[in-house]
């Protein structure tokens, strides 16, 4: 196993630990997008760049981009009462 693959899954070890502990949900979901580029980076020092790709769109863009969504969702219902 080389080094880089070793230590990026140290990384997505710790990112993953930082999305459980984080107690705000914004700073969560920061943490959670961090964590899906740390996996698309894995999978491509894995030589999967297919996998990769979807990883980075979905895990850091998309997924992320939802929550945020709808916690403004919230925030915007819970000022209107």
């Amino acid at each position: 196993m080389s080094g880089l693959v070793a230590s990026l899954l140290v990384l997505s070890a710790l990112s993953g630990l930082l999305v459980v502990l984080t107690r705000d949900p914004r700073r969560q979901v920061y943490a959670l997008a961090g964590n899906g580029l740390v996996l698309g980076l894995l999978f491509l020092a894995l030589q999967a760049p297919d996998v990769a790709l979807s990883e980075i769109a979905v895990g850091t863009a998309v997924t992320p981009f939802l929550f945020l969504a709808a916690l403004a969702a919230i925030a915007m219902d819970r000022a209107g009462r």
